[in-house]
């Protein structure tokens, strides 16, 4: 579903505004494919980084004289992560290690599992209980909005706790790098899984479902976060048959449910439309519902919901397919291959006027969601991909 080359599309004078709000894209490319038993604790130094060392004047405002980064309420040094009360803001008390502090000493890397986004993603294990965690390393000199964004996550990663979104364990920054303790999802991602399978049915397809649903439930109701980046690549799942939602450099924290939020950012194949046409009202936690339809649509079809105009594979533009996103009627799954409650749970979803869409919490007693709930999602999930799952897990842990 990906555009062709751009350098042949003509852009018309209509398309000006699109054409200025693509140059703000930020197209997310580090992947986290990261069980629970190490707690949250703070890092200490000593792992010895596969990247190289940055060039700190890029980014000295954003350091104390003791070389902690700083953004906002947000500190970050080789100790750990804290956010700051605003009377702490000017002169912050120093972080320091806790008893139960998990130490890069400790951790040997294995391999690289991904990289994008000015970092890498590092498959690690301790040495001592020989869990499995994903080590994200970002090199910080990088332009100035990709530092809003990690300071973004590292915000949101100390604020939300809940089993449907992945565990960040710590983070800490040192000479010019912020690494992240990551749970690792040991299944990979949706989009992995995807790319196994082809298509999924729909009593797993309310099994994911119900699970995302959870997560976004806790950020939209509990921590008034959009997440602005959901897509197949950013939802994980575990051998257990967990699925969690990780990456939330683009998230935006609002003040209360009924916010709305203004800026352009994020993956666009999956943008709802009043995203991408910059409504004057804004948008709000329901841009997440729209991705979310997609994202199940694209797994039951098997394919991209969008298609282009000629039903080939791939779109001749950006251009081409951000307007059929926004003037054109929203996908719906066949009626002859689905169930009437799955239909109706896309369409609840894929709504092009974010109010008449359905909330996370809605969703959840949606027919479609009920239809299976005597089917426990983890055990459904484990079941039907045990060997997809397996298979991933192995190539990730290759030499």
């Amino acid at each position: 579903h990906k555009p062709k080359s751009e350098k042949s599309a003509t852009v018309p004078s209509s398309k000006l505004l699109l054409s200025s709000i693509l140059t703000r894209l930020c197209v997310r490319g580090c992947e986290v494919n990261p069980i629970r038993v190490m707690k949250k604790g703070n890092l200490g130094h000593g792992l010895k980084l596969s990247v190289p060392v940055s060039d700190q004047s890029n980014f000295a405002k954003f350091l104390t004289e003791s070389g902690t980064f700083k953004d906002g309420d947000l500190l970050v040094n080789r100790d750990g992560v804290r956010i700051v009360t605003q009377n702490d803001v000017e002169a912050p008390p120093p972080i320091k290690p806790t008893d139960d502090q998990l130490t890069l000493a400790d951790i040997d890397v294995i391999k690289v599992v991904g990289k994008g986004n000015g970092g890498v993603v590092q498959l690690v294990q301790h040495k001592w209980t020989s869990q499995f965690f994903a080590l994200k390393v970002i090199q910080m000199n990088i332009e100035e909005s990709m530092r809003k964004q990690i300071a973004q996550e590292l915000k949101i990663n100390q604020q939300a706790q809940c089993p449907y979104v992945v565990v960040c364990y710590q983070s800490f920054y040192e000479n010019g790098v912020i690494s992240i303790i990551l749970e690792y999802m040991d299944g990979g991602s949706l989009a992995d899984l995807l790319k196994k399978v082809k298509t999924i049915p729909e009593p797993y397809l309310a099994a994911i479902c119900k699970q995302v649903l959870k997560g976004l439930t806790y950020l939209h109701h509990k921590t008034h976060i959009i997440h602005r980046d959901l897509k197949p690549s950013n939802l994980l799942i575990n051998h257990i048959g967990e699925v969690k939602i990780t990456d939330f450099g683009v998230s935006a924290i609002m003040e209360s449910t009924s916010g709305q939020a203004n800026t352009f950012i994020g993956t666009y194949s999956y943008m709802s439309p009043e995203r991408i046409n910059g409504s004057q009202r804004g948008y709000n936690f329901k841009s997440d519902i729209w991705s979310l339809g997609l994202i199940l649509l694209e797994c039951a079809l098997g394919q991209f919901p969008y298609t282009p105009p000629d039903q080939s594979e791939i779109w001749d533009s950006i251009f081409e397919l951000i307007e059929t996103i926004v003037d054109k009627p929203p996908p719906t799954p066949p009626s002859e291959q689905f169930s009437t409650e799955f239909c109706s749970f896309i369409s609840a979803c894929l709504q092009k006027d974010p109010k008449d869409r359905l909330s996370a919490q809605e969703l959840m007693g949606h027919p479609f969601i009920s239809l299976y709930d005597d089917l426990e999602s983890t055990a459904c999930i484990r079941g039907a991909f045990a060997d997809e799952m397996k298979n991933q897990l192995l190539e990730l842990r290759k030499d």
